[in-house]
């Protein structure tokens, strides 16, 4: 019997949505990015090329915030419409520390809170 410890993460580019998978869904607080479309208007107000680096900067400072959170789970599902899925799948598994984890990638559509926790139920069930 498998007892690692299950995650569920809904994302985007955006957001995370975390569910611990349990008899009874825990969720977990959400993780979003720090790079706003009004910070994207500005930075391209002055520099394309800036504006490429603060996103670049936010979007790997999302993905680090999610990574702490990972690592302490034995079995992680990533699931959602973007491919902020596989991004996020490429830079762990680049990472030594995340070897040991079992990372599932599925691509889904947008789903409600009830949704995302079925598809996880049903994944680790």
């Amino acid at each position: 019997m498998d007892t690692a410890p299950k995650l569920g993460i809904w994302m985007d580019h955006a957001h995370a949505y975390l569910t611990e998978f349990s008899p009874h869904p825990i969720k977990i607080p959400n993780i979003v990015s720090e790079f706003k479309y009004v910070d994207k208007k500005s930075a391209l107000n002055k520099s394309e090329s800036l504006m490429h680096n603060q996103e670049q900067h936010e979007q790997a400072e999302y993905y680090k915030k999610l990574s702490d959170v990972i690592k302490n789970y034995g079995h992680i599902l990533l699931f959602g419409p973007t491919d902020a899925k596989t991004e996020l799948f490429n830079i762990l598994r680049k990472d030594y520390l995340f070897e040991t984890i079992t990372i599932d990638v599925k691509t889904t559509d947008k789903m409600t809170d009830h949704e995302q926790q079925a598809f996880i139920k049903e994944h680790f069930s």
